[in-house]
C-alpha cells in the first residue's frame, strides 16, 4: 500500500459540519461504480475501535463527492474485495 510520493490525505466535512482528516489507502471500480478506503488519521491503530472507512464516488451537480453505502449488502462486499487485496499486496 506504500506510495513513493507518500500517502494521499483529504478532509471531509459530515452533514453536521465536522471535519475529518483521512488518509486514502486504496480506490476500487465495481460495476462501473468507484470506491474509495480510507483510515482517520487521528487513530492509533492498536485502537479496538478502529476501522476502515468506505465511500464511494458519486456525481452531484457536475461535481464529484464522497459518499457514504446506504445499503449493508453492498457495504459488505465492497470491504471483503478491499480486504481481499489488501491481503494480497501483504503476501
Amino acid at each position: 500500500m506504500g506510495d513513493e510520493f507518500g500517502n494521499d490525505y483529504v478532509t471531509i466535512t459530515d452533514d453536521d459540519g465536522n471535519e475529518f482528516e483521512l488518509e486514502h489507502l486504496d480506490t476500487i471500480e465495481i460495476g462501473g461504480v468507484v470506491y474509495m478506503a480510507f483510515l482517520p488519521v487521528d487513530v492509533d491503530e492498536d485502537d479496538e475501535e478502529f476501522g476502515l472507512i468506505i465511500l464511494k464516488v458519486d456525481e452531484e451537480d457536475g461535481e464529484e463527492i464522497l459518499s457514504t453505502l446506504e445499503n449493508d449488502g453492498e457495504l459488505e462486499m465492497v470491504y471483503e474485495r478491499f480486504i481481499a487485496r489488501f491481503s494480497e499486496e501483504d503476501a
